[in-house]
């Protein structure tokens, strides 16, 4: 009988090297204990660096990630070495937000999921970007993701 492959150990437990670049980071997965029922997930990080790809100084955000779990859920520590594995990365605002945002929907499958992406001024520009995908099950309540319009010194 042949044996299957051995799975690979989740990232949560072990100590870890940062992910070169988020093309190599690993996004752990875990069964959703309550898939029968609907609820929300949110993750926020309000410290999310990347670089700009043109001239390779910092750009900073604040991400709200929303999400309807299905038979997955993604593992925060995974997560978490994702999104800072950003911060070698080049890449525009609107690139890097639906780049995070379409790879968890790749990774965990969700229900729905929306991302939001709150940068701060590039070029005294600030860039909010907006993604979701699926469908909200009926019901289910999405909070406002409570970030306020960017009002610099205001």
């Amino acid at each position: 009988m042949a044996k299957k492959p051995a799975k690979a150990p989740l990232l949560l437990g072990h100590r870890v090297r940062m992910p070169a670049s988020p093309e190599t980071a690993k996004l752990d997965r875990v069964p959703n204990p309550h898939k029968d029922t609907d609820y929300l997930v949110r993750f926020v990080a309000p410290e999310f660096t990347t670089l700009c790809p043109i001239t390779g100084q910092p750009d900073f955000a604040h991400l709200v990630i929303d999400y309807a779990p299905g038979q997955w859920l993604v593992e925060s520590k995974s997560l978490k070495l994702y999104l800072a594995s950003f911060r070698n990365h080049g890449g525009f605002h609107e690139a890097c937000t639906l780049d995070i945002g379409k790879r968890l929907v790749r990774e965990i499958k969700p229900k729905w999921l929306r991302i939001g992406g709150y940068w701060y001024p590039r070029g005294g520009i600030p860039i909010d970007v907006f993604w979701q995908t699926g469908k909200l099950p009926s019901g289910l309540w999405a909070p406002d993701q409570g970030v306020a319009p960017y009002r610099g010194r205001g």
